[in-house]
């Protein structure tokens, strides 16, 4: 066995050599022998994680990397933020696993997100604690509005992620990953989003006016549009996993009209967008409506601890006694940094350090509105992406961003992809980024757009 090193690297990027080290190289093949072929991160990112700290972590090989995915968003605060980390230590020496029973931790927990909510929401609203997932809240959540509704079909959008199981996927438009699995989940109508990059209709962005809402509008009112009134419809403020695409304004606005005038509950799936990631708590303020089901997970604990939970309108309440339960609904220690994460979001102006942040990034990324395989730059607070496309015929350009990922690691950034073919570079650093880390990143990443630009 090799034993993990206890000394702290300078937190500056550094690698040596190729990747993967040796030592990584060992561990990578550990796990190939060993775990599911459904691993994923590892493949693409091929490093064996030995530490981090803050916005950086360290391989096995003692090689140093700005993390600029931040666990797929959970880690807001950083890793390791020692606020955090006390007080979920704290909470071990007390208790550890409550199921749904009342607790102190979880009281200030509750209390700590309510204080959150915009006030038009906090006097009505309800949560419910699930499994410890994000994709288990979205099941709760559509269980919810089913049994509130009595109706049985959903409409989704295309591009959206809401999970991998087997509910949540029915859910999601990615048709890879639903292919191999036999009789989903049924009654599922999914409508265009408003990608004006690519506009679903086939509009160009000047002309599009977001006329694609109008078909999800025409449908749910035509008494002969095939589709019965739905239980619930359920959008991301801003596709993550779709290729960081924020809504358009409208777009949402019109979508939450007509679900209140139909009385169709509007379900906002704030798992990565949730807990500070655009600059606001939640998403959905920045385009000042109010939904009927809130869902979030990845960043309640700040610091990685798993905990999901759905916020709703409690005339939604008509659940029976364990109608949705989970044995891990219960997770203390999570609760307990989940509080401390709120107080050190407002103490430290968090949020604000989001929007600043945000800014730079837009600046600093501005230079890529001229660059030919580069058909947008989008994002909103800390959650950007850079959409790569081959300029003679708008392809996603899946393997020219899988080469800029490639040499950013082995220059010391990690960068995730996305969207259709992988063909947006996406990043979600910690909410705690420094001006400095942002510039240091801007740096690599550039080099590596320039550097990986595909022969013509």
């Amino acid at each position: 066995m090799i034993p993990t090193p206890t000394a702290r690297p300078a937190l500056v990027p550094r690698v040596e050599g190729a990747l993967p080290g040796p030592r990584s190289a060992e561990y990578l093949e550990h796990q190939r022998q060993w775990e599911s072929s459904a691993r994923a991160y590892p493949r693409h990112l091929p490093i064996a994680i030995a530490g981090a700290a803050g916005s950086h972590l360290w391989d096995m090989d003692g090689n140093v990397f700005l993390d600029f995915l931040s666990g797929a968003g959970v880690l807001s605060l950083g890793h390791n933020h020692p606020e955090l980390v006390r007080a979920a230590t704290e909470q071990l020496t007390v208790l550890t696993h409550g199921l749904d029973f009342p607790t102190p931790a979880k009281r200030e927990f509750i209390d700590a997100q309510l204080s959150m909510l915009p006030p038009g929401l906090r006097s009505r609203t309800r949560m419910h604690f699930c499994g410890p997932g994000g994709a288990n809240a979205v099941d709760a959540a559509i269980k919810l509005c089913k049994t509130a509704t009595g109706r049985g079909d959903l409409v989704s959008f295309q591009g959206g992620f809401h999970g991998s199981s087997h509910a949540a996927m029915a859910l999601t438009g990615l048709v890879a990953q639903k292919r191999p699995i036999a009789n989903g989940v049924p009654g599922v109508h999914f409508f265009p989003y408003s990608y004006c990059a690519r506009c679903p209709v086939g509009l160009s962005p000047d002309t599009c006016e977001t006329n694609c809402v109008g078909l999800l509008e025409r449908s749910l009112r035509d008494p002969n549009g095939g589709i019965p009134l739905p239980a619930a419809v359920i959008l991301e403020m801003v596709q993550g996993e779709g290729g960081i695409i924020p809504a358009d304004r409208d777009f949402v606005r019109r979508v939450r009209a007509l679900t209140a005038e139909l009385d169709i509950p509007l379900v906002v799936d704030e798992v990565q967008t949730g807990c500070g990631r655009t600059g606001t708590w939640f998403a959905f303020e920045h385009y000042d409506i109010e939904p009927d089901v809130i869902i979030a997970s990845k960043a309640l604990s700040g610091m990685g601890l798993p905990v999901a939970m759905i916020f709703y309108d409690r005339r939604l309440d008509g659940w029976a006694p364990g109608a949705h339960s989970g044995t891990f609904r219960g997770n203390q220690a999570a609760f307990a940094a989940g509080a401390a994460a709120v107080h050190v979001v407002r103490r430290d102006d968090v949020l604000g350090n989001v929007r600043q942040r945000g800014r730079q990034l837009a600046r600093r990324l501005g230079v890529l509105h001229d660059h030919v395989w580069v058909r947008e730059v989008r994002g909103l607070g800390l959650m950007w992406g850079i959409e790569l496309a081959d300029p003679r015929d708008g392809r996603p350009a899946g393997g020219y961003a899988r080469a800029v990922q490639a040499h950013a690691l082995r220059h010391g950034l990690i960068v995730e992809l996305g969207g259709r073919d992988d063909g947006v570079i996406r990043l979600m650093p910690p909410l705690t980024v420094t001006a400095e880390e942002i510039e240091l990143a801007c740096g690599i990443l550039l080099d590596a757009i320039e550097r990986c630009h595909p022969a013509q």
